[in-house]
Order: C-alpha cells, then sequence, then structure tokens
C-alpha cells in the first residue's frame, strides 16, 4: 500500500537529511523548486514541512524560509515533552520506572564531571526548596535541580530523554507534596544525600541516593493511583496556595 502523499513527502525530506543533501542549519530551496525536484505538490511539501517543524527538525522563519534546525536531540526530543504531559494512569507509571532506570545512570556520570558552578547551582536549588512559600516553588526548585544533574552527566542526549520524559511527573509530584505527610522533609533529605555525594564525587552513592529517591516517589504513584478514582485530580490543586496550607492539609 502506498504512503499517503504527506508521508511520501516527510520521507523524500528525511532522505535528503540523512544523505547530507541537507545539513543541519542548511536552507530549504524555495518551495517550488523542492517540490519539483522531489517530484512532489506544494500542497504536499507544505504539510510535510508543518509536520517537520512541529518535531524540530526544521524551522520555518518568516520572511526568510524555512531550515534544517540544529538537529540535536534536545530539539528533536521536545516531542516527547508534550506527548508526557499526556500521559496518566499506569503509563504515568511506567514512564516513571523508565526515568529510574535512566536517571540514576546520569547522576553517577555526573558525579566525575560536575564543576563548582553547578555544585553552587545545586546549592541554591536546595536553599529555594527550604525557603519554598507555595509547593510549585518547591517543585520548581526540585525540577532545577534535576536538570542540573542531568546536563552534568555530560551526555545531552540521555539528558534530554530524561527531562521529557519527567515533564509528565510534574502533576503527581505537585499532588504528593499536597497529599503525603512529610513528603516535603522526605525529599529534602534525599535531594541533600544526592547533592553530598555529588560534591564527593562519588559516583555509585550519587546513583544509590538517586534510585532511592526515585523509588521514593515511584511507591507514592502506585499507591495514588489504586486509588485514583475517588481522588481529585492533581492538575485540579489550587494554583498558589501557601506552601504550609497546603502541607497542613496533607496531615
Amino acid at each position: 500500500m502506498a504512503l499517503p502523499l504527506t508521508d511520501q513527502a516527510i520521507a523524500k525530506i528525511k532522505d535528503l537529511i540523512i544523505s547530507g543533501e541537507l545539513s543541519a542549519g542548511a536552507k530549504l530551496p524555495r518551495e517550488q523548486d523542492l517540490a519539483a525536484s522531489l517530484g512532489l505538490s506544494r500542497n504536499s511539501l507544505r504539510e510535510a514541512v508543518r509536520a517537520l517543524t512541529l518535531v524540530g527538525v526544521l524551522d520555518t522563519r518568516v520572511g526568510d524560509g524555512t531550515y534544517v534546525t540544529s538537529l540535536d536531540a534536545e530539539v528533536l526530543l521536545t516531542g516527547m515533552a508534550f506527548v508526557s504531559d499526556l500521559l496518566e494512569g499506569k503509563t504515568l507509571l511506567e514512564v516513571h520506572q523508565v526515568r529510574r532506570i535512566l536517571e540514576p545512570v546520569a547522576t553517577g556520570m555526573a558525579a566525575s564531571r560536575i564543576t563548582d558552578d553547578e555544585c553552587l547551582a545545586l546549592e541554591a536549588c536546595l536553599r529555594q526548596m527550604d525557603d519554598a512559600a507555595t509547593d510549585q516553588g518547591f517543585i520548581d526548585a526540585d525540577t532545577e535541580f534535576h536538570r542540573i544533574i542531568v546536563v552534568a552527566s555530560g551526555n545531552a542526549t540521555l539528558a534530554s530523554v530524561i527531562q521529557n520524559l519527567s515533564g509528565g511527573m510534574a502533576r503527581a509530584r505537585l499532588w504528593r507534596t499536597i497529599t503525603e505527610h512529610d513528603a516535603v522533609a522526605i525529599t529534602k533529605q534525599r535531594h541533600h544525600d544526592i547533592y553530598t555525594a555529588l560534591r564527593a564525587g562519588d559516583a555509585e552513592e550519587a546513583s544509590a541516593a538517586d534510585v532511592i529517591h526515585l523509588a521514593d516517589g515511584e511507591r507514592w504513584l502506585q499507591r495514588w493511583l489504586a486509588r485514583a478514582p475517588s481522588v481529585v485530580a492533581p492538575d485540579a490543586a489550587e494554583p498558589g496556595v501557601p506552601f504550609l496550607k497546603l502541607s497542613q492539609t496533607a496531615q
């Protein structure tokens, strides 16, 4: 069965990139010229360009033309973050399990590569978690803490995969801080344990500390999903509610 015309157009542009005829950063020929050379209608080509722009392969600049992006993992994997935000139920748990497999590896790698500046940035995140006035502020500092670490791993692809997978967990992490007694104190301690190991350059300890931290979250998520039909959805939490008020509610 022949592929739909738009899919054929996407495949042909992809082949141009793979062959090197269109390299990263290259500008595509004029629409009418490219359509003619590929044997496509301009409508099919236009739809293909839109689709490839959405997934980060092409970048259309108004008044300038269409370019191949840098094709870096950070750009190409952004679509994964969009999808992860929509995940629910069992699939959300499975994504967290994938994160639990990958992130401790990145954390261990970071132990030998993390810079003094990055350690200072982690310290700032820990202070922000201590000083957070709202649950969202706490989660933001938590998210930045992990972002710094996976970037410090030195593997941009691994870092992008982990960060984009983690996006869908934001609601669940917020809900955990609201509903679970001592969740905030436990999370702070886990982050301090990870930081201490990284500061000491101990890859094995840093990885183990992250495993423990993520296992805590996975156990909570399993419990939450088991009773999910009887609780309010995570994104129904009132935004901007003072942190102490939410913590007291959890108690």
